[in-house]
């Protein structure tokens, strides 16, 4: 099956120390999965260049540039719209992020993540390239951000490794937003996001790792790595009661709908 298989993980961080000596065995063992493609995710623009020199190398991986929100308060050009413009541009940047709103850690003001946030989300209207957006114990603010900066502009994007609320999840769907599954569906304690994921459409659904964190069921624990986006996709479908081929394929399909660069090439 893994043959016929062809799984996209949407977010993942394999510029990270856990994958430095065994980029290539990682990259093998998705494959022997299914998953055949990647995006590797930008937390800061002072270390940009690690995901753009991994997709430069790698065929079948893509890059977002952007700042987490846990170091707007530290990133010099956190909220520097051209230096954001700046780092998206180039053919494998498929994504302005990741960007959001983060009030489980409070690694940065408020302020300043929503600051960062909607500059992010400025360079995002303006360049056409979809927002990838975290969110953690934030869901009114996000919800209200979303919202006003829709107002003035649209743009698109996806809620990654979603775990939030139903209410930020509909929000999401009514301005076109994507949401995006990761290990967390498959954890036992998570049921209420399961019926959250039964209530999303399969047009709108992507699946994800955010490897080295998160591995799901039965890696749980583990380092997470691209080729367990297979367990995710398996809990999704099984929830969506669709076979796993066909959640491949939709999720795949979305996937190439929001990252348009992923697909012209």
């Amino acid at each position: 099956m893994s043959d016929m298989l062809h799984i996209i993980d949407s977010h993942a961080h394999l510029d990270y120390p856990q994958f430095e000596a065994q980029l290539d065995d990682v990259i093998g063992r998705a494959a022997s999965l299914g998953v055949r493609e990647m995006i590797t995710i930008g937390v800061k623009l002072s270390t940009a260049e690690r995901p753009r020199k991994l997709a430069e190398k790698y065929d079948n991986i893509w890059f977002s540039a952007g700042i987490h929100p846990h170091e707007a308060g530290n990133e010099a050009d956190a909220s520097n719209y051209e230096a954001i413009r700046d780092a998206v541009d180039h053919p494998r940047c498929v994504a302005v992020g990741e960007a959001g709103l983060d009030y489980f850690y409070d690694h940065a003001p408020r302020q300043a993540q929503a600051d960062s946030f909607r500059t992010q989300i400025a360079v995002a209207r303006d360049t056409g390239l979809p927002i990838i957006v975290h969110a953690r114990d934030a869901d009114d603010d996000m919800i209200d951000i979303l919202t006003d900066e829709m107002h003035k502009g649209a743009f698109t994007g996806v809620l990654h490794c979603f775990s939030s609320g139903a209410a930020l999840a509909q929000a999401a769907l009514e301005i076109g937003f994507y949401i995006s599954f990761s290990g967390i569906i498959t954890f036992n304690k998570s049921e209420t996001l399961r019926e959250i994921a039964k209530s999303v459409p399969l047009s709108r659904i992507l699946v994800e790792t955010d490897s080295p964190y998160l591995a799901p069921t039965p890696y749980r624990g583990k380092t997470n790595e691209p080729g367990y986006t297979r367990y995710v996709c398996e809990k999704v479908a099984e929830i969506k009661q669709v076979e796993l081929s066909e959640m491949a394929r939709q999720t795949r399909q979305n996937t190439y709908e929001l990252f348009t660069k992923m697909n012209s090439h």
